[in-house]
């Protein structure tokens, strides 16, 4: 498996989050080659810091009810500070709903307005399997480059199965309840291009003491 490091972003996106949660966060990255996700509010301060680190931020978040204007405004304001990329929250409900066209025109403001990969979080722990199918594919036809699981603020998070049905779709970044490589190598497999989460120098130290035999 290429790169695991790099397909890694440690994130760090409580609601209590300080500069100094995102120092750590952000030197873990470095440490260990990862990329990292951060809070918007520190998006300058870490592409400073952290100028060799991928830094992704988030937008429309935790709930993705904020209007397209609003999430294309924190879209530009987050490439111009630097973000590599960009995780915006889909509208959940409009989803449910079955207001797919509206679901694709908002995400598709978003991608046209940044020229950096946006991933679209769904969060699959709320949706059924033809609720998910139908943001996946909504966020396919807008452009996405990304799907993404969870913003991990709902119950439940990534699981093999939803990331199967994701992976049909659209590029995978799995994300929610992820602290273990055993864990993070299961949604690999199952199709997951990216992980996203807060125990990445676990999950990277478990992966190069797994693969150690691997590479003597």
């Amino acid at each position: 498996m290429d790169d695991v490091p790099g397909r890694i972003e440690h994130t760090v996106l409580g609601p209590t989050t300080t500069w100094e949660a995102v120092l750590e966060t952000l030197d873990d990255a470095i440490q260990h080659g990862m990329r990292a996700c951060v809070p918007p509010c520190y998006l300058d301060q870490s592409a400073s810091y952290a100028p060799g680190v991928d830094v992704t931020t988030v937008v429309g978040f935790p709930h993705g009810q904020h209007t397209a204007k609003t999430k294309v405004e924190e879209a530009t304001e987050a490439w111009k500070a630097d973000a590599a990329e960009i995780d915006m929250v889909a509208n959940v409900g409009k989803i449910q709903a079955g207001e797919l066209d509206d679901v694709e025109a908002e995400i598709a403001e978003v991608v046209a307005a940044v020229p950096i990969p946006v991933k679209v979080i769904v969060e699959s722990p709320l949706l059924s399997e033809s609720e998910l199918r139908g943001a996946c594919q909504a966020a396919a036809d807008a452009g996405a480059a990304f799907v993404k699981t969870a913003t991990g603020f709902s119950e439940g998070g990534a699981t093999v199965e939803d990331v199967s049905v994701m992976a049909e779709y659209c590029r995978v970044k799995a994300s929610g309840g992820i602290g273990s490589w055993a864990f993070a190598k299961e949604l690999f497999d199952a199709g997951a291009d990216r992980i996203g989460a807060s125990s990445g120098g676990v999950i990277v130290t478990e992966y190069h003491e797994a693969t150690a035999g691997e590479n003597q």
